[in-house]
Formats: C-alpha cells, sequence, structure tokens
C-alpha cells in the first residue's frame, strides 16, 4: 500500500468542511479590507529564497526543498509566501501600473524539510498579507488588528499580538555589536547553531529554542534600548494606533522572527489554547522595507504576516468551537426504477441550479435504504417520485421532520421549495426569497 509521505496529511470529510469554512472566513474579511487575491508558483528559482529570506535563517540552510529540474535549472518549493510575491511585484511591475499600496493575500502549501511536531509539517498551508508601498505604521497596526480579528470572528479566545521593533539598518547594526560583544564570553556554551550564527547574524542567537531558558539568555540585551529617534518615533506610532484599535497587545523585546528580510515592527499573534502550552503562536510577521530592493526592484517599503492554517484548524478543533458549518442537505430524491432514475436526475440539475443543496441515489439501494441514507444527510425534505404520479405532472414532497407530505405540480417545484426552505431569523421565523402575492 502507497501512504502520504511523513510530515504531509490528508484533508477529508469534516475536517475539510472546517478548512472551507476557515478559508471562506478568511476570504471574507480580505474583501471587506480590500484586499486582493494572489497566487503564485509553488516552486520558484532557488536564488529568489537565498537573497530574499537570507542564507543564514534554518529555512534556507536546512529546510528547503531544493531539486534540479531536467533543463537543470536550480529551483526550490517555497518554504514561505512573501519572497514570491515580491517577486510578482517586481516582475508584473506592479510598482508602476497599480496605485499604491498593494495589497493582496495568499492562501496556500508551503515546504520546510523539518522535524514533524504539533502543528508543524513538511507540507504546511499558510494564508498570508502583504501590503507594499507604505511605510505608515497605521498600515503595521491595521495588519495585526487584520489577523487577530479573523482569530475572533472565528471563535478563538485570548487573542493577542506580541510586539517589538528591530529598528532601522542603523539601530540593527548598533544592537548587533552589542549583542556580539554581550555573548562572545558565552560562545562555547551555545549551541552549534548558534556559534555559527553569531558571526553571520547574531540577532538569530535570540530565537534559539536551544539555549533560550539558559539565564544569561534571559539577561541579553534589549534592542528597544538600541533604536534611534526614527526608529522610536515609528514604533510609538505602531502602538498608538493598535491603543485607537483596542488591540490587546504586550511589547516582547525578544521577539526577531526567523528570517533575515524583516527591520522595525515584527510581531506574532497568539491566542489562548490550554492544550498547546507554551506553543501557542499561531502565525507572525513584520516589516520587510528593503526586501523589493534586494530583489532588484525599486525601493518599496512593505508589511506583512502568514498564519498557519493547520494551526489554526487545530486551535478550533481543540477548543471545541461550534462553527456555522452548514451539515445537512436541502433535498434527497427518491426512486425505484429507471423512468422515475431519469427525472431524479433531472430534477436534481434543476434544483441545484436554483440554488438549493440536493443529494439522490447513485448505488441503487433499495427503498428503505435510501430512506437511511437521506437520514445520514439529515435531508429537510424528500421527494418521492413515483412513475404513475409523474405521467399526471405530479411528484411527492415530505418534510423529513414533520413527516407531511405534500403533492405538488412538476412546473411549481422550485416555488414550492423557495417558500419552504429559508434562513431562520433570530425569531425563529422563517426567511424566503418569495413572497406571497398580497
Amino acid at each position: 500500500m502507497i501512504i502520504k509521505p511523513k510530515g504531509t496529511m490528508d484533508i477529508t470529510l469534516e475536517d475539510a468542511k472546517i478548512w472551507k469554512y476557515v478559508e471562506d472566513v478568511i476570504d471574507s474579511v480580505m474583501e471587506k479590507y480590500n484586499y486582493n487575491y494572489i497566487r503564485t508558483p509553488i516552486f520558484e528559482s532557488t536564488e529568489l529564497f537565498h537573497r530574499g529570506i537570507g542564507n543564514t535563517t534554518d529555512i534556507v540552510s536546512k529546510e528547503t526543498y531544493d531539486f534540479l529540474d531536467r533543463g537543470n535549472r536550480k529551483l526550490t518549493l517555497r518554504p514561505e509566501g512573501t519572497a514570491g510575491v515580491v517577486r510578482s511585484y517586481i516582475e508584473n511591475k506592479m510598482y508602476g501600473t497599480c496605485s499604491l499600496p498593494v495589497k493582496v493575500y495568499y492562501n496556500g502549501t508551503m515546504y520546510r524539510y523539518e522535524r514533524p511536531q504539533l502543528g508543524r509539517y513538511r507540507e504546511l498551508s499558510q494564508y498570508g498579507v502583504e501590503v507594499l508601498g507604505s511605510s505608515d505604521p497605521m498600515v503595521d497596526a491595521e495588519i495585526i488588528s487584520l489577523a487577530l480579528n479573523i482569530n475572533k470572528m472565528l471563535g478563538l479566545k485570548g487573542n493577542k499580538a506580541h510586539i517589538n521593533s528591530l529598528g532601522d539598518q542603523e539601530s540593527r547594526d548598533h544592537y548587533r555589536e552589542a549583542l556580539k560583544k554581550y555573548f562572545e564570553p558565552h560562545l562555547d556554551d551555545l549551541c552549534e547553531d548558534c556559534k555559527a550564527r553569531f558571526d553571520k547574524n547574531p540577532l538569530r542567537i535570540l530565537d534559539c529554542k536551544v539555549d533560550h531558558d539558559k539565564e544569561y539568555f534571559k539577561k541579553a540585551p534589549s534592542i528597544l534600548d538600541y533604536l534611534n529617534e526614527e526608529s522610536k518615533k515609528h514604533f510609538d506610532k505602531v502602538c498608538e494606533y493598535l491603543d485607537l484599535l483596542e488591540v490587546d497587545y504586550v511589547i516582547d523585546d525578544r521577539i526577531v522572527r526567523g528570517l533575515d528580510y524583516y527591520n522595525h515592527t515584527v510581531f506574532e499573534i497568539n491566542a489562548d489554547i490550554p492544550s498547546f502550552g507554551s506553543a501557542n503562536t499561531l502565525g507572525g510577521g513584520g516589516r520587510y522595507d528593503t526586501l523589493v530592493s534586494q530583489l532588484g526592484g525599486p525601493d518599496t517599503p512593505c508589511v506583512g504576516y502568514a498564519v498557519g492554517l493547520d494551526r489554526l484548524v487545530m486551535a478550533l478543533k481543540e477548543e471545541k468551537i461550534a462553527l456555522p458549518i452548514k451539515k445537512d442537505v436541502d433535498i434527497f430524491i427518491l426512486y425505484v426504477n429507471e423512468d422515475e432514475k431519469k427525472n431524479a436526475i433531472y430534477l436534481a440539475n434543476e434544483l441545484r441550479m436554483a440554488g438549493f443543496v440536493v443529494e439522490t441515489e447513485y448505488t441503487n439501494r433499495s427503498l428503505k435504504g435510501q430512506f437511511k441514507r437521506a437520514d445520514s444527510f439529515d435531508s429537510k425534505y424528500l421527494i418521492l417520485l413515483n412513475s404513475e404520479e409523474l405521467k399526471d405532472g405530479l411528484i411527492t414532497i415530505k418534510n423529513n421532520k414533520t413527516k407531511q407530505s405534500d403533492q405538488v405540480l412538476l412546473e411549481y417545484i422550485i416555488y414550492y421549495f423557495e417558500e419552504h426552505i429559508g434562513i431562520t431569523d433570530n425569531d425563529g421565523e422563517v426567511e424566503t426569497d418569495y413572497e406571497e402575492d398580497k
């Protein structure tokens, strides 16, 4: 038997309905915020990620799926979404053909060769947003609020943003030297990865998962003490706008994020999921004002974030949040003989095109078996086709809840269901698209 590769998963049945619901909520919210959907290739030139993400990151140095295609080109399965969006922004000259800022969002699979663990897979799914062309700290605050609002709409509690500032290049350079000076006496005690980071990118030492509980790590210098005036002003404005938006946030000076392209605002999105323990970060992001120019485009300030859909869906399931997912069908059509079957095919198509959720029989079950099948779908109404009634243009419709039956002329079937199947409002009354003549 062939099985799925390690670190991947199938999304099926009820889980698939949860995923689809979450994706629909994301699409709906993005429409309200006027973000446009963007889709980039699953694989890109390897150089894109090495230049964009940075060779000192764990993603590039350890986790990318790199391969040569049949034309001997070096390609990589995308490990994250931002670099591809930036490449598309440059290649399609959006900076010249679109009104800035360009606001986009994506939803897709990423690939990282890492050890599978809770909510982390080798094939992972993320949704993310990118705003290209604005340096306004208001945008930083807005996208943090956007991420938290989506979590709230899905029913997650304890939503909180952990925010920090990495400052501009001048601030980072000063902080870099301070970190090197601080960690130098502890160099022999650092893990092998951090020893390599010491010269290449000492900020990444703070992101270490091996040594982070050691006492000297807790006393490391804070980036906030090395921000210049311009960087402080930007960060203060972000906090001011977050306060205006009533966002629940904390300043966490240990957040550096795992990608080299970040500057100024960085943040993580958390929710209160007791079963996750300390691993309750659902996503994160920040500002990356130099990435577009690094990849050959014009100077373009940018900010964005990504959330792991795997962890987000897992959080909803762990919290047993009741999502308004439609599980029943409106109508189930039953038949016995070939003539009735032909009518079932025709009616199912007509009713589906009119907007109803319709099921029928596909495996030649007995009539008794079809009734059980209809109950398994929690069908609201049944259509019981009978050859003799069909000759007179009639069908029998049964309310599967009240068990009341009506005979209806075939030509009026859509009007019947428009009247009887609708959306129940808060008062328990049924709203339909059908209004009786007055």
